[in-house]
């Protein structure tokens, strides 16, 4: 069996390694023509997304991962702020946690490696279709087209392979603009070193504007003491931080500047609502060349919305099907239980067990309830912070134990 798995993110590259490791025959395309050049800080991966990676890769790179990932169980009690920078509340006990924080462009570099040669950089797929003999052929912008047995898109939120399946966009914008940046815990004052803490934590202000704060530690913090093992881009303690606005056209519009101008907007937004100054110090001190910005979108909660076509020969996973806001800190973890999933039926198509089309449509009925999941989760924190463009004494309110569990999952 012949796969070709459109797009190398997170999904397209944990998918790439399982099939290369159990047999199969993939190549994997994707357009950007460095690895390393990835959107993005870090993500969480929890219980079920390690052990979704388990099956998928080899032990040596599970090892040299947790050796490159920060243990959420070694952090403080994530806290929740207002705009002033009072303390609210705490999110939940983390000593059990089992999850891990680590580098996307770290991730990415290992699911890299262990696809290999069978991963094709600077790649552009133009669009999907079918051969003379009906087989799958996914079409390149420079007039090429490969054929197979089964291809799969797992390019991501504007995804051509799910576009092509749903006849149209799979998802649509949440109403939030998002910001992101790199600031290190040694840049910042005494006082915001005891505030912050070795814990992330959200701030709530006026006018729907949130702040993210997450740590990250790989080294004090690692998941697997086997510093001759680690590669995380992160070396020292950081705050990886997100700031969130209301979609408008003046916020829609920063997403065009860069660096040290695009952090002096963000700032000058969060003072017109009256955000304390001290609050705002881990964006005054960011890395410049950090900051980035762009729009949440996410599929619907439906899980009879997600994949609205016929099983075929033709699928997608991950943010092509369920596009998910980074409030719930699940959506690479998701992507990557995907392929899982998606190998285990795909095994049972190759040993006889299953026919491919049947494969694909138990595959996708799992990924229908997967996403249907984690976008409920994500959302819920997404129309909570929608809903605090009220009053500037409306974030001060009594947080409820439900909000601080979505703050506390609230990773970027």
């Amino acid at each position: 069996m012949r796969v070709v798995v459109v797009g190398g993110g997170i999904g397209g590259l944990a998918l790439g390694a399982g099939l290369r490791r159990r047999g199969f025959e993939v190549e994997v395309f994707d357009r950007d023509t460095d690895v390393a050049a990835t959107g993005g800080y870090h993500i969480t991966l929890d219980e079920r997304a390690q052990s979704a990676l388990k099956d998928l890769v080899e032990p040596e790179i599970m090892q040299r991962l947790l050796a490159s990932g920060s243990a959420l169980r070694l952090r403080e009690r994530d806290a929740f702020w207002d705009r002033r920078g009072r303390l609210l509340g705490h999110g939940p006990d983390l000593g059990d946690s089992a999850s891990i924080d680590v580098d996307r462009i770290t991730l990415r570099m290992l699911l890299a490696e262990a696809v290999g040669d069978r991963l094709h950089l600077g790649c552009n797929v133009s669009g999907v279709g079918h051969d003379d003999q009906g087989a799958p052929r996914v079409l390149f912008t420079d007039g090429a087209s490969v054929s197979a047995d089964l291809v799969v898109g797992a390019d991501g939120t504007h995804s051509v392979v799910a576009r092509h399946l749903a006849g149209g966009p799979t998802n649509s914008p949440t109403g939030i603009i998002g910001f992101s940046g790199r600031t290190l815990r040694r840049d910042l004052s005494p006082g915001e070193h005891r505030r912050l803490g070795p814990r992330s934590g959200l701030a709530i202000g006026p006018r729907a504007g949130a702040l993210y704060v997450g740590f990250l530690d790989p080294v004090g913090n690692t998941a697997l003491d086997a510093p001759e093992l680690r590669m995380s881009i992160t070396t020292e303690p950081t705050y990886i931080w997100g700031a969130m606005f209301p979609e408008s056209t003046g916020t829609d519009s920063l997403r065009d500047l860069r660096g040290g101008a695009l952090r002096a907007a963000l700032l000058g937004l969060f003072r017109e609502r009256g955000w304390a100054e001290h609050t705002l110090e881990v964006l005054a001190r960011a890395d410049p060349h950090s900051v980035a910005g762009f729009r949440f979108n996410a599929a619907s909660t439906r899980a009879a919305d997600l994949a609205p076509w016929p099983a075929g020969r033709i699928t997608a996973l991950g943010d092509a099907v369920h596009a998910t806001p980074p409030t719930a800190g699940m959506g690479a973890g998701a992507a990557i239980r995907d392929a899982a999933g998606l190998l285990t039926h795909l095994s049972a198509a190759a040993d006889g067990t299953a026919t491919l089309t049947d494969a694909v449509a138990d595959f996708e009925a799992g990924m229908r309830r997967r996403g249907s999941e984690v976008l409920t989760l994500a959302m819920k924190t997404v129309r909570w912070i929608l809903a605090t463009d009220t009053t500037p004494g409306a974030a001060a309110t009594v947080v409820s134990t439900p909000i601080l569990a979505a703050a506390a999952r609230l990773r970027h």
